[in-house]
């Protein structure tokens, strides 16, 4: 199944598309679901990695200064 979505680019955009649609021989429809796909993979690593930093906050599980001290 596939869901069709409606954007609005702006001109840059848009011709940045453009140029890559021309230049790869692959439609503007693919590169941008292509597009969407590897944004919303990276927000979803994101967004998980928040969650189980703010649960291990609220368990209380925070870094110790020594451990803080590593890093600098």
């Amino acid at each position: 199944m596939t869901s069709i979505v409606t954007a609005r680019l702006n001109d840059s955009v848009g011709e940045k598309l453009e140029r890559l649609s021309k230049a790869t021989k692959q439609p503007k429809s693919l590169i941008v679901a292509e597009a969407v796909q590897a944004y919303l993979e990276n927000q979803e690593w994101q967004v998980a990695a928040i969650q189980k930093g703010l649960e291990a906050a609220d368990n209380g599980d925070f870094a110790t200064d020594e451990e803080i001290r590593h890093f600098f």
